[in-house]
């Protein structure tokens, strides 16, 4: 298994003082996602929680479901000078009658940590089809509730301690349990540990539960929330139009800006409870 962090040394200045010292960094290593043997992608990404990303990646295209759906995920031989195991080649066996990825999906390049859509063979395949709605789903939240997951996430980021340098997703009941956290170079890749990680554990659809990521919320994020059937997404950053245009469109209620006791609120308000009129 590749380390999370990884230790470079650096030339630090502190009012006008210079020092040498060893810095800790997260790491960031590239992996290769193959289904039934066939690459598709390769995406940049912290090592750690590999079954749980290329589970969620397959979630969020439309490949895969349910737990069911993936018969086997395994580590490919790598190719490091002796002859050991590079762990950045990941193998998903899809279960029996499965559909395998169609070729739109195929990356035409690596996928990097900050883009989870870069080289898409087809723009027609960004808007994947989801197996569950999230407009039904019913739940109501507390706004306390919402204020107290963003302190809870970063109370929870054990890399991002010493390294300041992980996005983190985590998942939350509507009565405030935190289900599952993970930390990624990649925004995007958090979420697909998540929903992996979900998958893998039969969870899906993720009905009644909040996902709080630590950074903006782009349409991709969106995107992913809906395919795992989570109602509600909450993001410390701002959303992009496009994002909000896609909650709205699927039902996602939406918040941006959550820090201390504010936030905006973009979509899907009626989620909330003791919301003021006005």
């Amino acid at each position: 298994m590749g380390r999370v962090t990884a230790r470079r040394r650096v030339m630090r200045v502190r009012d006008g003082v210079v020092s040498h010292r060893p810095d800790t960094l997260a790491a960031e290593e590239p992996m290769e996602i193959r289904v039934d043997g066939r690459p598709l992608t390769v995406t940049m990404r912290t090592p750690g929680d590999d079954f749980d990303l290329a589970a969620g990646f397959l979630v969020s295209e439309g490949v895969v479901h349910r737990a069911a759906d993936v018969a086997g995920i395994r580590y490919c031989a790598g190719a490091t000078s002796d002859g050991g195991n590079t762990y950045n080649v990941v193998d998903v066996v899809l279960g029996a009658g499965v559909t395998p990825p169609d070729a739109s999906l195929e990356r035409n390049f690596y996928t990097t940590s900050s883009c989870g859509l870069c080289g898409k063979a087809s723009l027609d395949a960004v808007r994947t089809t989801a197996a569950w709605t999230v407009e039904d789903d019913l739940v109501r939240l507390g706004i306390e509730r919402l204020t107290e997951f963003p302190d809870r996430l970063r109370a929870a980021q054990k890399v991002f301690d010493s390294t300041g340098g992980l996005h983190a997703a985590g998942l939350f009941s509507a009565d405030g349990e935190m289900l599952c956290l993970r930390e990624d170079v990649g925004r995007h890749n958090a979420v697909d540990k998540v929903v992996g990680h979900a998958l893998r554990e039969g969870l899906l659809p993720l009905r009644g539960t909040v996902l709080m990521v630590s950074g903006r919320a782009s349409f991709e994020l969106v995107q992913k929330a809906v395919m795992a059937g989570i109602p509600v997404l909450a993001a410390v950053s701002a959303p992009s139009s496009l994002a909000v245009d896609l909650a709205d469109e699927t039902g996602l209620t939406l918040v941006g800006f959550l820090r201390g006791t504010s936030m905006n609120v973009y979509t899907g308000a009626e989620r909330l409870a003791a919301v003021p009129a006005g």
